[in-house]
């Protein structure tokens, strides 16, 4: 059985994850993709260990954080670790906030060795689009810079431009996590005084020297935003509340990819008591077990 746990950013999914884990005898693999890089903790909120309390974790800091560890080798790794699992008739829960990563795994959605990324850095958007019109495309969203040069990547290695992988190759049940907007804002912004509290500007400031070399903190939200407090252009609180802004704005990102990508049943987080979101999770997945039984 696999189950995997959708949302956005500051929802509940980890302590979701680890009741379902328990509930079901489960191991659960990460589909975050920061939370795949060692020293990125506090910024990325990943699980402590405290917090997975004995329940076995896979993908999570694995990864040195000056390897451009892309979704194409995520894809691969998880895949080779469901087989795995399930060969050893292990239950599975997978847990992130990366979307793609998810589907990319979860779903026939192809790639092939690619050119790294870094020979397109240099261009410029208009280069970019440029190079894209040769091949009469006409590219989704002119503004999104990573999505422009992923296109142009599969035009130029003559790949499915449209391919979004929509055929299912594992059997998962997929559920996400939800709230109303306000509530989810206000827990974002507290969450990040928390990794202020809990020593992310420390965390941070040891892997300083890396930011010249790591495309994951230089791209990474927690992190990204102290290059300019770096070079004295910024306050920290400048820097805490771009943090919280970019926050907020993932979370919307994070909410169109989920409902416009993947076949999602959505739960109320219930954070007054969270046990009752719990329940309610665990009841209608049995339903649907017995459905599929019957």
């Amino acid at each position: 059985m696999i189950i995997a746990i959708v949302g956005p950013t500051g929802i509940g999914k980890t302590a979701l994850s680890i009741s379902l884990a328990k509930h079901y005898n489960a191991e659960i693999i990460n589909f975050d993709a920061m939370q795949v890089y060692e020293k990125m903790d506090i910024g990325t909120a990943k699980v402590t260990t405290e917090e997975m309390d004995g329940v076995v974790h896979h993908l999570l800091s694995y990864v040195n954080v000056n390897t451009n560890y892309s979704v194409y080798d995520y894809q691969k790794d998880a895949r080779s670790l469901i087989d795995k699992l399930l060969k050893e008739k292990k239950n599975i829960i997978m847990v992130g906030g990366t979307g793609l990563y998810l589907k990319a795994t979860l779903y026939d959605y192809r790639f092939s060795e690619e050119k790294d990324s870094t020979d397109y850095d240099e261009l410029s958007t208009e280069e970019l689009l440029r190079r894209i019109s040769k091949y009469n495309y006409v590219p989704k969203d002119k503004n999104n810079r990573r999505r422009l040069i992923r296109e142009l990547k599969k035009l130029e290695n003559n790949i499915d431009i449209d391919n979004n992988g929509n055929k299912l190759l594992y059997d998962a049940k997929i559920i996400g996590l939800t709230t109303d907007r306000e509530i989810l804002y206000d827990r974002i912004n507290k969450r990040v005084d928390i990794m202020v509290e809990n020593g992310l500007v420390d965390e941070v400031n040891s892997l300083k020297e890396s930011f010249t070399t790591s495309k994951a903190l230089k791209t990474a939200i927690g992190y990204k935003e102290f290059i300019p407090y770096f070079n004295n252009e910024t306050s920290l609180d400048e820097v805490i509340d771009k943090i919280k802004q970019n926050s907020r704005h993932y979370a919307k990102r994070q909410y169109t990819f989920f409902n416009n990508q993947l076949p999602v049943t959505w739960y109320h987080s219930d954070f007054n008591n969270f046990d009752n979101t719990i329940d309610n999770v665990i009841e209608n997945l049995e339903k649907r077990n017995n459905n599929e039984k019957n």
